[in-house]
């Protein structure tokens, strides 16, 4: 089902409506926010020379280090009074990024999570139990809004708690899972552990995933234990832009739908920062030309995808992002060479004797860096032949596809970390 008319607006009636909001937008910020307009002013650009899209280019870019540098509000376009919701990151890496919102932004906000919504195939008639944890984290708030305008029931049963999640799933009979990735994993384990079979004993068909990087092979997973059956989409939003919403998977799984009538999206050269051409891979950058409260121009996001135009089956006009590679700021340099955990996650998952749980160790013995991936098996067994072969298999297979010599550890089933928010599966303690 398509949510709304503007989803399927021809190319010509969107670019209008994205070239009118932007101007309006770089206008606004301009006016209100004095950080913003002194990087326009030090590039040389005013509102005035933003006359085309093609113009947007010239605008500077905004990252996350210019919202710690304006902690808390100073890239805000309206007065704090006018603010009705204010989330924050964690802050565990330096200040947090503060994001508000006003009353339109908190129905935008609705209006684009109901889209990615019905895009992965959700409906009035859904129970929708949401596995996000609530709280300053913007995933589960957008979730449930987004979900509820539908008509869904919303089970707001955050994280934890993994057996009692279970009873609920059954209880209510949940026919829709918000969750990570990884998250939907670990669910369907607990409930094996209890002697509930996901796919027969429970009535899950569908999986919004999201806040974390979801592979093919993980999608794969994903199936073994829920079923073949189940839906399983991805979602694409960060808190900065609005939270959830910014894209979705539709059911074609051609890429995620960009609501353009709200972002206008471009992909750089992450080095150079140059635009690049439709169907390049780079750094995806996002404006917002809808937001009131932090309407963001050129966000550099470091996630790393490309962009289709290309008519889509599913009837939406919007352009396509590719299921993101991974982020910039997440590449590994190992000895040289650059990698990234989701080729090392593909590995991982293409081996039947292996579970998809994992933790990739980097260190530094004198001046080279040591690579070390901790795997659990699928199944115990004694057999040294046999780990022996997985063992060869796995670091074979590593060093065809990233070129490197890895040490692998086969750890025995429920022996590493599990989580509920985002997976950390990397420890780099040559930071350390």
């Amino acid at each position: 089902m398509i949510w709304s008319k503007e989803e399927s607006m021809p190319r010509e009636a969107l670019e209008a409506l994205q070239l009118s909001r932007l101007q309006e937008t770089v206008k606004r910020v301009y006016e209100k926010v004095p950080a913003y307009r002194k990087k326009m002013e030090e590039k040389g650009v005013t509102p005035d020379d933003v006359k085309t899209l093609k113009d947007l280019a010239k605008l500077p870019f905004v990252t996350k280090q210019d919202m710690r540098d304006n902690y808390p509000f100073g890239l805000f376009a309206v007065e704090k009074d006018e603010l009705v919701r204010i989330h924050a990151s964690s802050g565990t890496t330096g200040k947090p990024t503060v994001v508000g919102y006003t009353q339109g932004d908190l129905e935008t906000w609705t209006e684009c999570v109901s889209r990615i919504a019905c895009m992965g195939g959700a409906s009035k008639k859904d129970v929708a139990q949401i596995c996000f944890g609530y709280g300053m984290f913007t995933g589960a708030l957008g979730l449930h809004y987004g979900l509820e305008k539908i008509g869904a029931a919303i089970v707001p049963s955050s994280t934890g708690n993994s057996q009692k999640q279970i009873m609920y799933m059954k209880d209510f009979e949940t026919s829709l899972l918000v969750a990570t990735p990884s998250y939907a994993l670990r669910l369907a384990e607990v409930a094996q552990e209890m002697g509930v079979n996901p796919e027969k004993d429970l009535s899950v068909k569908i999986a919004l995933v999201g806040s974390e990087l979801l592979t093919d092979a993980m999608r794969e997973e994903m199936h073994k234990v829920w079923g073949r059956d189940i839906l399983i989409t991805s979602n694409y939003g960060m808190s900065e832009l609005m939270g959830p919403g910014v894209s979705g998977e539709c059911l074609e799984h051609t890429g995620m739908h960009i609501n353009e009538d709200y972002f206008i999206p471009e992909i750089i050269d992450p080095v150079t920062e140059e635009v690049l051409p439709a169907g390049e891979k780079g750094e995806l950058v996002i404006t917002c030309i809808k937001k009131e409260g932090l309407p963001l121009i050129r966000y550099r996001t470091k996630d790393i995808t490309r962009l289709f135009y290309e008519p889509c089956a599913c009837g939406r006009t919007f352009c396509r992002m590719e299921n993101l590679s991974g982020r910039s700021d997440d590449m590994l340099k190992i000895r040289g060479v650059n990698c990234w955990p989701s080729q090392i996650e593909e590995v991982i998952l293409s081996v039947d004797e292996l579970g998809p749980h994992y933790e990739i160790v980097l260190e530094r013995e004198g001046y080279t860096d040591k690579m070390t991936v901790r795997v659990e098996l699928a199944q115990s067994t004694d057999s040294f032949s046999a780990l022996e072969k997985i063992t060869n298999e796995v670091k074979s297979k590593l060093k065809t596809i990233l070129g490197l010599d890895a040490k692998v550890m086969l750890e025995s089933p429920n022996t590493l970390q599990r989580f509920e928010g985002k997976a950390k599966r990397v420890k780099d303690l040559r930071r350390i």
